[in-house]
């Protein structure tokens, strides 16, 4: 191991020229992008709950009357059946994300000499300076407040709050505000939405210090300040937003920067340092600027300092709600996708490591959206389906749950998987911490009696059938995409209901465990592969961004090398022939979870790979979509820490995995703070030479261990320290 500690933050020598490569600050409400610029500090502001009207119709479509039909002809053999079960809407995307403004601090130039910008992960501060002069910005998670500072002798800035942003709607209505006060200025900017009484309004307090201020219309000018702060809170509206309310609340907060920080650092660093990962890298490589380090794929310091980012940013982007599409930030209003959030793999896999790598605060953003739209839920069920209990939407705003958004090609609508995976992290956390919280228990129990209502028909060996069924995104190459027993949909029918009676004891339990019992088996097909579809005749299509058929392996462990090993090598087979389609970064990362749960420690390292060469990084360490930085999109930012931890540990209530897929390529390296679900924390390091696991419980408890060398028994005693010492791995 190298003396040298792994860098928490990233640093530029230039401003950033494009939005996307802008520092990121977020407290999971209010989300902040740092441009930098030596004459004009630019940061855009963002809010979670910021999403554009589109005039879409958020109804669930009834179709519940004509569901028993549809069945019918599905099981007859017509494989197109499904493609007319709409209620004739065209296509609907969900409310599109979108920025709210920037707050623009012009001032003379200089030359901008000895530029720089940095963020600090463990603060959550992006930093700029250049010539004596010095920004600093953080979100506040104990104030919920954007904070700015300049500094620096005889400053001269000219301020405003500019709704200029690309892909701004023409009709926007548009209003500043502008006062003087005893303190320097209030200023304002509403924007109203066309063809409604919604609104986003957001109010900036700024404090001066020395100097003078005058009204610049539509901002101040500050000359001769030792230091301006600026305090900024944006909120979403109908009617108009009482401004001077909104301004007495920021004259209310402590006006003393140092004050701000230490109030916010006290909530962020506890959260942000409970996991590190230190893969040994060049202490050279680890002071380099992370735009030069993303030229250098195979440097074990670029994949130190994306888990380190990515840690930085999901913690950053969860808190009102997780993650969306692009985290907590977009400085364009036509976001891809709308910037949902897209519960059928994107949110899913951005949410993976919220347990192990310890951040509660992620999966109760998680838990907020789930049980904030469980009402929602209910009507979808009952809606399309004809039952009680509950059925997720594969997309939301965060204002509907409806399922509204389907077409021909994407039936998402009949898709009854989504509910037990934005679940599975909740349960993830209440193993992890030895409890169960009565708003999952609750939220499981609706899934059940989903699945009881839902689950009448039957095959002909006696097995329920799923149906309709749907495996997001894909359809089997001689039939349609609305189908019968698509393997995700099975595995999470069974999870649901066994995962229910575990939480709800006695008859309830008795009778989801007999349904559970009824489900069938999944298939193998002709090529040795896990079928996608448990149904015959169903032809598989290999090559697809989306692995869905592979959910019992990961993130279930209904499929694992230890307890059903042909179906685990099944699963192998089926991910062997699995294209990367249009070479999504989610789809490469999601291919390594899986590989890592199979112990392929090659795959899981082609897969890494695929996106560490592919240019999916900007140099603000957020990423894209596709290659080449194409699509602002933080599936890969937030997803890579759960691989980095999954090829190194992984656990069940019951089982702890030592380094299961390795890459050969790192060789050496430690991570600590990982938790179990067995209720420890573990710190593991790892040399060529063996490895050691530090393990501490939580509670006392038997659990099988799994490494290379096989299978052992450990007894784990609450707060007494366990060593393990692998010579070999």
């Amino acid at each position: 191991m190298t003396a040298s500690a792994p860098v928490h933050g990233t640093w530029e020598p230039h401003p950033a020229a494009r939005w996307e490569d802008a520092f990121l600050s977020g407290n999971g409400r209010h989300g902040a992008l740092v441009l930098g610029d030596p004459h004009a500090e630019r940061v855009v502001v963002t809010h979670h709950t910021l999403v554009r009207p589109n005039g879409r119709d958020p109804r669930p479509p009834q179709l519940a009357a004509g569901l028993p039909g549809l069945q019918d002809r599905l099981l007859a053999g017509d494989t197109r059946a499904a493609e007319d079960f709409t209620d004739g809407r065209p296509l609907q995307w969900v409310q599109p994300f979108h920025p709210a403004f920037q707050v623009r601090l012009a001032r003379p130039g200089d030359g901008g000499q000895d530029y720089r910008r940095d963020v600090d992960f463990t603060t959550g501060v992006v930093s700029t300076t250049c010539a004596g002069w010095a920004g600093r910005t953080f979100v506040s998670r104990a104030d919920d407040v954007i904070v700015q500072q300049v500094t620096g002798p005889g400053l001269t800035l000219d301020i405003d709050l500019d709704p200029r942003l690309p892909g701004a709607p023409a009709r926007l209505g548009i209003g500043h505000g502008a006062v003087l006060t005893p303190e320097g200025a209030l200023l304002s900017l509403r924007v109203r939405y066309p063809d409604g009484d919604r609104a986003c309004t957001g109010v900036t307090q700024v404090t001066v210090t020395g100097g003078t201020t005058t009204l610049v219309p539509p901002g101040v000018r500050i000359e001769d300040a030792r230091s301006v702060l600026l305090l900024t809170r944006v909120h979403r509206h109908t009617g108009e937003l009482d401004v001077v309310a909104e301004g007495r609340a920021l004259r209310d907060l402590p006006t003393e920067y140092d004050e701000l920080l230490d109030r916010h650092v006290a909530l962020h660093r506890t959260a942000y340092e409970r996991v590190t990962l230190d893969l040994a890298a060049d202490p050279a490589e680890r002071a380099l600027p992370g735009s030069e380090l993303l030229t250098r794929p195979r440097s074990a310091a670029l994949l130190e300092r994306l888990f380190a980012a990515g840690r930085y940013h999901l913690l950053s982007a969860g808190g009102l709600f997780p993650p969306r599409l692009t985290g907590l930030w977009t400085g364009d209003w036509n976001t891809a996708w709308s910037g949902a959030f897209t519960n059928d793999a994107n949110l899913n896999l951005q949410t993976a490591s919220a347990a192990a790598a310890a951040l509660p605060e992620v999966t109760e953003a998680l838990a907020n959206l789930v049980h904030r739209q469980l009402p929602d839920w209910r009507d979808n069920a009952r809606a399309i389906f004809g039952t009680r209990g509950a059925v997720a939407p594969a997309h939301t705003d965060g204002e509907s749950g409806h399922s509204y958004h389907y077409n021909r090609e994407y039936p998402l609508h009949l898709w009854t998987a989504g509910a037990d995976w934005l679940l599975k992290p909740l349960v993830d956390h209440d193993e992890t911490h030895g409890t169960r919280d009565p708003r999952t228990a609750a939220a499981l129990a609706e899934v059940a009696l989903f699945y009881e209502d839902f689950l009448t028909r039957t095959d002909e060996n006696g097995h329920l059938v799923v149906v309709p069924s749907y495996s997001p995104e894909n359809r089997p190459a001689n039939a349609s995409w609305g189908t019968i027993n698509a393997a995700m949909d099975l595995s999470a029918a069974r999870h649901a209901l066994r995962t229910a009676a575990a939480y709800h004891p006695g008859p309830d339990a008795d009778r989801w465990n007999a349904l559970a019992d009824r489900l069938p088996p999944h298939r193998v097909n002709e090529d040795g592969a896990l079928a996608e579809w448990a149904w015959p005749g169903l032809t598989d299509s290999y090559d697809h961004r989306h692995l869905s058929h592979l959910y019992g392996v990961w993130p279930l462990d209904e499929i694992t090398p230890y307890d059903s090993p042909e179906l685990a090598t099944a699963a192998h087979r089926a991910l062997e022939l699995r294209g990367a389609e249009n070479d999504s970064a989610h789809g490469h990362l999601h291919h390594a979870l899986v590989a890592a749960r199979l112990r392929d420690a090659d795959r899981v390292a082609h897969a890494l790979g695929q996106v560490l060469d592919g240019d999916f990084f900007h140099a603000s360490l957020m990423s894209a979509h596709y290659p080449k930085r194409d699509v602002y999109n933080a599936d890969a930012a937030h997803t890579l820490p759960a691989v980095l931890i999954e090829m190194l540990v992984q656990s069940t209530p019951d089982r702890l995995v030592l380094l299961p897929a390795l890459p050969a390529a790192y060789p050496e390296g430690a991570l600590r703070g990982v938790r179990t679900r067995f209720g420890a924390d573990l710190d593991l390091t790892w040399t060529r030479d063996g490895a050691t696991a530090v393990i501490r419980p939580g509670r006392t408890h038997r659990v099988e261990l799994r490494t290379s060398s096989g299978a052992a028994s450990l007894h784990l005693v609450a707060g007494e320290d366990h060593v393990i010492t692998l010579r070999t791995w």
